[in-house]
């Protein structure tokens, strides 16, 4: 089983790699051997995870990237792949949401979710597609989305929106990828405890939303290891335009 999991000889870019779950996933990755690209906009904490990595016996380079500007993906990765290699595998984390009301949201919300959430999603994509291509390399590409993409919540429109769209655009993707062995899956998580949303978990509206939860509490960043192991991993090579979702069995209520 070890084997089935290996991600030793994997280079894994994982965009949004400074906070939350983009970091954990870095840290479990790098544990089981990958070597790691960490792309996002704020490079301190890229650069201390980094080092932190490469203390630990890893093999880590931290590159600024905006997904939100196009032109720049391509300038990212390039740096990467100098440092390390052929990207393998790509973690497609970046990610934001603004809470209003869909008739409190300006044209600008709209535009700085969808912006990071779809558009800069789908455009990494396929620009580590291509390269994949172009080098007749197997590849494998990973969509962060949501279980709000399957279901809804109020306050959250844009952000619904995008993820809806970031898992029509994994099998999209999917579909047609497939012939040049490239994978496209996406993980779905629910509702999970990060530093960005830690205090909300213990006010009167936290708490009442995680009794919603029928395991009955808020996910914590680690129950995402198994999943992101299995869709990093050659076990899931028969996986292609899969959705996997990780909430609690939030989505049944």
């Amino acid at each position: 089983m070890t084997d089935l999991f290996d991600v030793s000889k994997e280079i894994i870019l994982i965009t949004g790699a400074s906070q939350g779950l983009g970091r954990q996933f870095a840290r479990v990755l790098s544990r089981h051997g990958a070597a790691v690209v960490l792309a996002a906009r704020q490079t301190a904490k890229l650069k201390s995870l980094e080092q932190e990595i490469v203390r630990q016996g890893g093999r880590a380079v931290a590159v600024q990237m905006d997904v939100t500007d196009t032109a720049t993906i391509g300038k990212a990765i390039d740096r990467a792949e100098a440092s390390l290699g052929p990207v393998t595998v790509l973690i497609n984390n970046a990610g934001i949401a603004i809470e209003k009301l869909s008739v409190d949201q300006t044209e600008a919300d709209w535009d700085s979710v969808i912006n990071a959430n779809l558009k800069g999603a789908y455009f990494t994509a396929t620009e580590i597609a291509q390269r994949m291509i172009a080098r007749k390399q197997q590849g494998n590409i990973v969509n962060i989305a949501s279980v709000l993409g399957l279901g809804v919540m109020k306050f959250l429109s844009p952000y619904t929106i995008s993820k809806a769209g970031i898992i029509q655009a994994t099998k999209a993707m999917a579909l047609e990828l497939a012939g040049n062995r490239i994978r496209v899956n996406a993980l779905a998580p629910g509702y999970i405890d990060t530093e960005m949303n830690h205090a909300f978990w213990s006010t009167p509206s936290g708490e009442k939303l995680a009794k919603r939860i029928p395991q009955r509490r808020v996910g914590a960043e680690s129950d995402l290891d198994g999943a992101i192991m299995l869709l990093a991993s050659s076990a899931s090579r028969y996986m292609t335009g899969s959705v996997i979702t990780v909430d609690g069995g939030f989505l049944l209520t």
